[in-house]
């Protein structure tokens, strides 16, 4: 009875001792090495990260970071639930892991901020109660610059005006200058350089000034610029601020100037007509209100602001309209250059990030425009839709940025990032009413333009996808190479040379040679994440971003003589 009476206590004593997580035997001792069941769970979370990394698979890099980032954090996690569940150890041991994971991460936290992410969703941080650096630029004061008793002169043209989004003819090409290929030995030369309100506009450049917007502070600017000095010659100031994590701070569309008038669009819909010698509002137009939307609904329907660049057609400004379900979507809207009387509204599907162009298909004069799920024509008569294609899209997740290609007389080229890739559209019109569209290819693993462009150089295609540069056969799909890891930057096609800016300021000057990839020189031009397109006038290159901005004199090899 004794030795039962023995054998029951030690049977509780154990069973207490288990619960409790005291160790009275050798067999419970105090574990520092996980069971094989946590073990293959972290091998399996580095296998996944493995093949995301060295595979397609997710089709996007910035969704391949979120997969890694997730799998390290819940490998951790698991490790440190085990710990401090099953480990054996003392109790204030069990739980110190947990507790100084969450006291790292805190005070981490409490000290900084996710100031905005790379195009790889890689967050940058920034101290927690710092300024963004557009918040600590003044205003600009014309009365201070050395050049402000000049009016500048928008309203004569040169044979190297870049007056609009994307160059001349919206194409990211230019075919007037001739780069020269001895960058080591005739390297480019800086102009000047100075600090930038926050935005992802470009420079439109005419007659030696050039044109942006930017952001500082509460106030939205389009500025003009004396492209040999750096001196700001005059500012219109909106009263408004856009802010966002995955977006950025500020405008991003492009001013166009034409015929001594600069139109720009800002982040919030509102559109200026201003005088070009002083900055002087013509007329204005607030699109959310003209199209029947709040500004908390506009900025939910295009979450990461309006990106749309004027455009000039004929006696027209044209430009992505919007609205609501409710109260009506329209595509575009047209308003007479001069007066801003609104002269049609056309198509009837919501707004993308991409900017309207003027081409010709199939002998056709028309307006191509890529929206938020469809690409289509429109009669620039009367904004009345043509022909239309699907090309799916949602404008915070999956959006549309990347501009429609004419190839040939009748082919259209789309293409965008998140995993999409290219398609190229055959257009064709078997009668005088009707027009019809026909898929040619689709290809997933081509052209993986997130916010960027592409460039055309005789039967072949070149773009940044998914950061990395990348030449293809326009009329196939193939791929001819993929190299160079340039990030989200853009592009810019010079004669038979394609200019770089990578997206951590670094311009490189690569060959447009479907053969093979070959860098010809580079140089670090500004600080910073670098999203911004290019702006060359002549010799002089535009470069900027949401802190810096820098020009640059290129060597030039010879003027053509067109």
């Amino acid at each position: 009875m004794a030795a039962d009476q023995s054998d029951h206590d030690n049977a509780v004593g154990s069973a207490k001792e288990k619960t409790t997580g005291r160790v009275s035997s050798s067999r419970e001792k105090p574990r520092w090495n996980p069971p094989l069941l946590v073990w293959s769970f972290i091998a399996f979370t580095i296998l996944v990260i493995a093949v995301v990394h060295s595979t397609d698979v997710m089709a996007d890099h910035a969704l391949s970071n979120v997969v890694t980032g997730t799998a390290i954090f819940l490998a951790l996690i698991v490790w440190i639930s085990w710990f401090s569940l099953y480990s054996q150890h003392a109790l204030w041991i069990r739980v110190l892991p947990f507790v100084l994971f969450v006291f790292a991460a805190t005070t981490f936290f409490v000290f900084y901020r996710v100031d905005h992410v790379s195009g790889e969703l890689v967050p940058i941080f920034a101290r927690r109660f710092s300024f963004h650096p557009d918040q600590l630029l003044s205003l600009p004061n014309q009365r201070q610059t050395p050049s402000a008793n000049r009016a500048p002169d928008l309203a004569h043209q040169t044979p190297d005006d870049f007056p609009q989004f994307l160059g001349p003819n919206r194409a990211a090409t230019i075919d007037t200058v001739e780069l020269t290929e001895e960058w080591e030995t005739s390297k480019p030369k800086e102009v000047w350089r100075k600090s930038i309100g926050a935005g992802w506009s470009a420079f439109s450049a005419v007659n030696g000034y050039a044109v942006t917007m930017e952001q500082r502070g509460p106030t939205e600017l389009t500025t003009c610029y004396d492209l040999e000095t750096g001196d700001i010659l005059w500012s219109h100031v909106t009263p408004a601020r856009y802010q966002n994590k995955l977006g950025g701070i500020g405008p991003r569309s492009t001013p166009t100037i034409h015929k001594g008038r600069v139109y720009s669009l800002g982040v919030t819909g509102q559109l200026h007509c201003l005088d070009g010698s002083s900055g002087k509002v013509l007329w204005g137009k607030n699109l959310p209100v003209e199209f029947g939307s709040s500004a908390a609904e506009d900025a939910e329907l295009v979450y990461y602001g309006r990106s749309n660049s004027p455009l000039i057609v004929d006696e027209l400004v044209v430009i992505p309209a919007g609205g609501t379900e409710e109260k009506g979507l329209h595509s575009l809207v047209a308003y007479d250059w001069k007066t801003g009387e609104e002269m049609w509204r056309g198509g009837d599907t919501q707004i993308s990030y991409s900017s309207p162009s003027l081409v010709e298909i199939c002998g056709t004069r028309q307006i191509l425009s890529v929206n938020e799920q469809t690409v289509s024509g429109h009669d620039p008569s009367n904004g009345k839709t043509i022909w239309s294609h699907p090309w799916p899209g949602n404008n915070l997740s999956n959006s549309n940025s990347s501009q429609a290609v004419v190839i040939g007389p009748d082919k259209v080229l789309l293409s965008k990032g998140y995993g999409n890739g290219a398609m190229l559209l055959q257009i064709a019109r078997p009668d005088r009413d009707e027009w019809a569209v026909e898929k040619i290819w689709k290809k997933h693993n081509v052209l993986r333009t997130k916010f960027t462009n592409v460039v055309v150089k005789g039967e072949h295609t070149f773009g940044l996808s998914d950061g990395i540069l990348q030449c293809i056969e326009t009329a196939t799909g193939r791929i001819r190479w993929k190299k160079g890891r340039y990030g989200h930057g853009q592009i810019l096609l010079v004669g038979d040379k394609i200019l770089v800016l990578a997206e951590n300021g670094t311009v490189y000057l690569v060959t447009a040679d479907p053969k093979r990839h070959q860098e010809l020189g580079r140089f670090k031009a500004i600080e910073g994440t670098s999203w911004n397109n290019l702006c060359l006038y002549g010799p002089y290159l535009l470069v900027r971003n949401a802190q810096e901005v820098a020009c640059f004199k290129l060597p030039i090899e010879k003027r053509s003589k067109k």
